[in-house]
């Protein structure tokens, strides 16, 4: 299938939901989402029973429907929740992630990706995982956001977005520690990270020219070299070469004095040069309907932009907004880049 015919063909079908960490909320928010009056169509790559449990455990009147292919969803959607079913090894314990689930939950994701590519989901959006337990069952990938690179064939390393209505931010470097960090921030990866973003402002959010505030790394964005060079060596040439590029790109900001509301609205997203830097303050400004966002993939994924919440797995009280912000996010990225 060629990626024209792919795209016209994914713009017609239901988003593929995978079913993250059976242990934590996912299932619940998932039964929730769909109750809800503003979701897009949507199937999920989960355990039928579990589901079926779960609603029945916290009193939602969600109707669990199996699907055989990603295509009958549509039809049954307003209705039930059509559900692929994919078995789980183990009995559920919230708050206490299984083994021998992993191997499930893996294959969800792989799924996903499967139907996506093939023109039978319109785009992916992922459940929260519990890392640690997929790396225990040889799970090789830091997160969802480098499994589904590896899985696409992307050639440059994968670009990852939160959004939220009030600010939008872009790590350069993701899931590593901060000294890895520091020791592996590049101007190149600064230099890539910002295009692919800027492009995707564009081909997917209708900004004609995005406003990209690159952040500085140190405090007061090294004060001209006195708390710290990484400015002058990599973010400012960085920067530089991004505007003979005709990408408009300013900085390096101060990151202390770059997140409150009067300076966000002088940007279109913010890109940071390492995980928390990005994470604390949307997080700290959306925590509920902050979205991540994979970019440079050839489909879109989404993914509500909070964890596992063992502490309140099911219990009822987890929040399905941001995962109804996911849903909605990728349905527009999807129809925005459909009519391009």
């Amino acid at each position: 299938m060629s990626n024209t015919n792919s795209l016209n063909s994914r713009s017609k079908q239901a988003l593929a939901l995978t079913m993250g960490e059976p242990a934590g909320v996912g299932g619940e928010v998932t039964l929730k989402a769909w109750m809800s009056k503003n979701t897009p169509s949507f199937f999920v790559i989960d355990d039928a029973e579990h589901l079926r449990l779960l609603a029945h455990k916290l009193r939602l009147n969600v109707p669990v429907s199996e699907i055989n292919v990603p295509s009958e969803a549509l039809d049954i959607f307003e209705f039930a929740l059509p559900v692929l079913h994919q078995p789980l090894q183990d009995p559920v314990v919230f708050g206490t992630p299984s083994l021998k689930n992993a191997k499930t939950v893996m294959e969800s994701i792989k799924l996903a990706f499967e139907f996506v590519s093939s023109g039978q989901a319109s785009a992916v959006v992922t459940n929260p995982i519990h890392k640690e337990t997929l790396y225990n069952a040889g799970f090789q990938f830091p997160g969802h956001t480098e499994y589904l690179s590896n899985l696409a064939g992307a050639e440059t390393p994968p670009v990852m977005m939160l959004a939220s209505p009030q600010l939008r931010v872009v790590p350069v470097t993701i899931h590593v520690s901060l000294a890895q960090a520091l020791k592996s921030l590049r101007e190149v990866d600064i230099i890539n990270t910002a295009r692919i973003t800027a492009h995707a402002l564009t081909e997917y959010f209708s900004i004609a020219k995005p406003r990209l505030a690159i952040a500085g790394l140190n405090p007061h964005a090294g004060e001209g070299g006195k708390m710290g060079t990484e400015e002058i060596t990599n973010i400012v040439p960085a920067i530089n070469k991004l505007r003979k590029l005709g990408i408009d790109a300013s900085g390096p900001w101060a990151p202390d004095t770059m997140f409150h509301e009067a300076a966000r609205k002088l940007y279109d997203v913010a890109i940071c040069m390492y995980h928390d830097q990005a994470l604390i303050p949307i997080k700290t400004i959306d925590f509920d309907g902050a979205v991540n966002i994979t970019l440079g993939l050839p489909f879109v994924r989404t993914s509500p932009d909070h964890g596992t919440a063992f502490n309140i797995a099911g219990n009822g009280v987890a929040s399905e907004r941001s995962l109804l912000a996911a849903m909605q996010i990728a349905t527009k990225m999807t129809k925005v880049h459909n009519n391009k």
